[in-house]
């Protein structure tokens, strides 16, 4: 018992798990700097935020650690309920949901605050690849049918409306775009993925001709096209943000020295830019070591997602990466202001119980899948071939042994 339980650790991802130990310890630092000459969040209280984004990082630890003690099959078999779970807890967002920032999104529960959405992106991911995975046990092929691809759409649909009527259209975005990544991980032809994207731009199109997008939702939007249409107001976070990264030049102003964040100029600095106290204290130096650790995060999970034997744990690997991927770089391209503010937070780093339990939890099972994966010939294929490989496999298994029993 005891050498299986060594053996398992040592299959652990320790570069994984490293990068992302590092990204959470500086998450709590940084969180801290943000917050520690802002009087009007903290109440005078300098230690406030690093208390509470100290706990958040711990109790994403313990649950990472037990998500990784987890096979991974039993997780495909909890997936129903933690998909129903975002669900429901998106249905209450709409019903009793607290607004911030004009979108409805946050449930209070006694003394904590949960976002449901954070963690839905998780359910998302998990449920569209335990979709693929029933619908593929005992099929001779394992090309994907257009069955399999309407079957994960729907999955994915239901979280994604309930999120859009909040409104909250980052998290919409990050959600769209993942699925996107998702079906081509599982092997989604290319021109059924054209017309996706097709239908895709059509949404979009539709949501800002019916409505449904709040004027401050299309004020940015407008400001990031021209952030000078706005200064003070849609475009002034952008503003702000350009102003506390140049100021941070090549090796930055120090930790908790930032003259932008000590004067409070950079609204939500602690959450959603989070970046800007980077680039500002740590400099350029800085700002490439973080984006080099998330870096080194995405980097890992593709090669678990490669490695991996098992269909569910493939797709669920695939699609955690491109969720990780696609929310860093639309939070690091707002705060640089390439990308528009859409309120998304930077994962693994960002002040937040809900978004960071939800990085965790998505971490705790790429280590899993990591740590039981047994090596296959699939290994140089990568997470986003449409497993034509698995085919040719099974296909030279047969012809040999149909050869065998002709002789």
């Amino acid at each position: 018992m005891k050498n299986d339980v060594m053996a398992f650790v040592r299959r652990i991802d320790l570069v994984l798990l490293g990068a992302v130990l590092v990204l959470v310890s500086l998450s709590v630092l940084l969180v801290w700097s943000a917050t520690i000459h802002r009087d009007a969040i903290t109440g005078g209280d300098t230690t406030a935020y690093l208390r509470k984004q100290a706990i958040n990082v711990a109790a994403g630890l313990v649950l990472m650690v037990g998500v990784v003690a987890t096979n991974h099959r039993w997780v495909r078999l909890l997936t129903p309920v933690a998909y129903l779970a975002a669900v429901v807890g998106l249905v209450l967002v709409l019903v009793m949901g607290s607004t911030v920032n004009g979108s409805k999104s946050w449930v209070n529960l006694g003394p904590v605050q949960v976002q449901p959405s954070e963690l839905a992106k998780l359910a998302v991911v998990i449920a569209m690849a335990l979709v693929l995975a029933e619908r593929s046990e005992g099929r001779w092929r394992a090309r994907v049918s257009l069955g399999d691809v309407v079957a994960m759409i729907l999955v994915a649909a239901v979280p994604i409306v309930l999120v859009l009527l909040q409104p909250d259209l980052g998290t919409t975005l990050v959600l769209g775009v993942t699925v996107f990544c998702v079906l081509a991980a599982a092997g989604t032809p290319r021109r059924w993925l054209a017309l996706l994207a097709l239908a895709g731009v059509a949404g979009a199109t539709t949501v800002v001709a019916t409505g449904v997008l709040k004027q401050y939702q299309i004020n940015r939007f407008m400001a990031f096209t021209d952030p000078s249409l706005d200064p003070r107001g849609a475009g002034y976070n952008v503003q702000q943000a350009r102003i506390a990264i140049g100021d941070g030049g090549i090796f930055g102003q120090g930790l908790f020295q930032g003259s932008q964040a000590r004067a409070g100029f950079v609204p939500e600095q602690h959450t959603d830019f989070i970046f800007t106290v980077v680039g500002e204290e740590l400099g350029l130096v800085g700002s490439l070591v973080v984006i080099g650790l998330i870096g080194v995060v995405l980097w890992r999970g593709l090669r678990i997602a490669a490695r991996t034997d098992d269909l569910f744990g493939r797709v669920a690997a695939a699609g955690i990466v491109c969720w990780l991927g696609i929310q860093s770089f639309q939070n690091i391209g707002m705060c640089l202001g390439i990308m528009p503010v859409t309120g998304v937070p930077l994962p693994l780093i960002s002040y937040g119980g809900s978004s960071m339990i939800a990085a965790l939890l998505a971490v705790g099972l790429l280590l899993g899948i990591s740590a039981r994966s047994r090596r296959t010939g699939l290994d140089r294929s990568g997470p986003l071939q449409d497993l034509r490989s698995r085919d040719r496999l099974q296909v030279a298994a047969v012809r040999k042994d149909v050869a065998f029993h002709r002789n």
